[in-house]
């Protein structure tokens, strides 16, 4: 959510980026101009004959719900067409006002015409209005429908737990009890513990590829162990432990040469696997530091800071095709990684807390739900047009349908014709500090990109966005450092963040296979 508010200033289209006038002088516009502006308004296509047609028959859940969402496209469609007679009944009042054709008018004649349009616009206004309330009533039974369908999953889901948890043993007992314990409470309360063995067997991305030049460093804090990026003689990137070997100098505080980082203490230099091969002013022995398994994949930097052998293949963060990389930026924040997750998982607090940023004006919906398959970490939101995804181990993505600068409308991101894609990365760097790399893409207005400076506005963006969220965040932390439990009573919309703490909680009890993961 940290860029949605700049996009209220630019208006993309496809090539570059315009603006868009809401307000002007009525001849401005020419007839045809008009007519090509209200066409993608109106012209939309009578649901009706695509309709299924299920009169006098019994329908099950699913397809009661597919005849209320046509039920919607029909009171769209209706009322778009009683916008059209507003404005075309608008059209002949501002004719017949026209100076250059009064003359040729009686003033009997205007009042005529005058009178006959105002009771035309008050029967289209009062069409209106109706249709308003059916729109209502559509809407109250989507919800409904949609409610009924979600609670069948969730039954279904259970059942199908209840079969893969029947062999009787302490564990696939204890798994179908934390499994079930999300409908009640889940347990995250502090202190915090240290980080379990088992959370760190995984691919971590800890940098953009961009930032981490020739002969620069990248120091960096993983499972509160202190690391230095790097690249070595033959270009790949490199991560040993952050300490000189000699005297436990921060190796980031000296130099890159020739493909290895040389202590500012002492001079001594280690390549990219940890080895000492230079010793200034005494014999060379022996000596190697610490390094992870280090790969550079897709534009970021990759570690595996476990103990377990890596896996030969790393998850893609790619923003989906037809979207350009405008932003990607690096922050240290003071919070523990796994509340910075539940907070970035979560929407229904958006016109609540970002009030100042990009959910300003936003109403709060009678009902914000999080819609995803019976088992799975992705899915999307309603009513909002967002589409999101936890990717173990620690990365949110999301889509984001635009259809008006800063807007949020329609009923899904296909309906959309413009999409924001963001990436959220919360490396966890310690018990209190988490390392995030945002990305952010658009499948718009590619000349952003080439603006000068312009990253320095997303980061400002950014940054006012996070701020919002850090002052509620960090006061969670501090209540659960205390005891608190800050996930006592989780609701609907909180699905996918439960779901990612059950996925954790199963990682370090050591659950095979994992719930909700995806095959790789």
């Amino acid at each position: 959510w940290l860029i949605l508010d700049i996009l209220v200033q630019f208006q993309g289209v496809k090539g570059g980026f315009g603006v868009f006038a809401v307000l002007g002088e009525a001849n401005s516009l020419g007839p045809s101009d008009k007519k090509s502006l209200w066409g993608t308004l109106f012209d939309v296509e009578d649901p009706r004959s695509k309709a299924p047609q299920c009169k006098g028959r019994f329908l099950d859940v699913y397809q009661a719900l597919e005849l209320a969402r046509y039920d919607i496209q029909y009171c769209d469609w209706r009322a778009r067409q009683d916008l059209r007679t507003i404005v075309l009944l608008h059209e002949k009042v501002v004719e017949v006002l026209n100076p250059l054709a009064r003359e040729y008018k009686s003033i009997g004649t205007m009042k005529k015409e005058l009178a006959e349009l105002q009771g035309e616009l008050a029967q289209a206004h009062k069409q209106v209005h109706i249709s308003e309330a059916r729109v209502s009533t559509a809407l109250d039974k989507l919800a409904y429908m949609e409610e009924l369908v979600n609670g069948k999953l969730l039954e279904d889901r259970t059942k199908m737990e209840s079969s893969i948890a029947a062999p009787s043993s302490s564990t696939s007992t204890q798994s179908l009890d934390t499994m079930k314990r999300p409908r009640k409470s889940l347990d995250v309360s502090g202190p915090v513990q240290p980080y379990h063995p088992r959370l760190k067997n995984f691919w971590y991305p800890v940098a953009f590829s961009t930032d981490l030049k020739d002969e620069t460093m990248i120091p960096i804090d993983c499972f509160e162990e202190p690391w230095v990026l790097f690249r070595g003689k033959d270009g790949n990137p490199g991560c040993i432990q952050n300490t000189c070997a000699h005297r436990a100098c921060p190796l980031h505080l000296g130099s890159v040469n020739e493909g290895r980082i040389q202590c500012p203490y002492h001079g001594w230099e280690y390549t990219a696997d940890g080895k000492c091969e230079k010793m200034p002013s005494t014999r060379l022995l022996n000596v190697k530091i610490k390094s992870l398994p280090c790969l550079e994949q897709e534009g970021m930097i990759w570690i595996w800071p476990g103990d377990d052998p890596p896996t030969t293949t790393l998850p893609s963060l790619q923003p989906p095709s037809g979207f350009v990389i405008h932003a990607e930026i690096v922050m240290e924040l003071p919070v523990e990684h796994g509340l910075l997750l539940d907070n970035l998982l979560d929407l229904a607090h958006a016109p609540f807390t970002h009030t100042s940023t990009f959910a300003k004006g936003w109403t709060v919906p009678s009902l914000v739900k999080f819609l995803t398959p019976a088992s799975g970490l992705q899915g999307y939101w309603d009513p909002y047009p967002i589409d999101m995804e936890f990717q173990p181990p620690c990365m949110v993505l999301s889509t984001i349908g635009i259809s008006k600068p800063g807007k949020l409308e329609g009923q899904s991101t296909k309906e959309c014709a413009t999409h924001l894609h963001q990436l959220h990365v919360c490396l966890p760097s310690s018990r209190n500090k988490t390392r995030l790399l945002y990305r952010m893409s658009l499948d718009f207005a590619p000349l952003l990109k080439h603006i000068p400076f312009m990253h320095y506005l997303w980061r400002h963006f950014a940054e006012q966005v996070l701020n919002e969220d850090l002052r509620l965040v960090i006061g969670q932390q501090e209540r659960m450092i205390n005891g608190a439990n800050v996930w006592n009573w989780p609701v609907a919309y909180d699905k996918l963040g439960v779901r990612y703490r059950l996925w954790r909680d199963a990682v370090e009890r050591g659950s095979k296979p994992l719930p909700f993961s995806k095959p790789m």
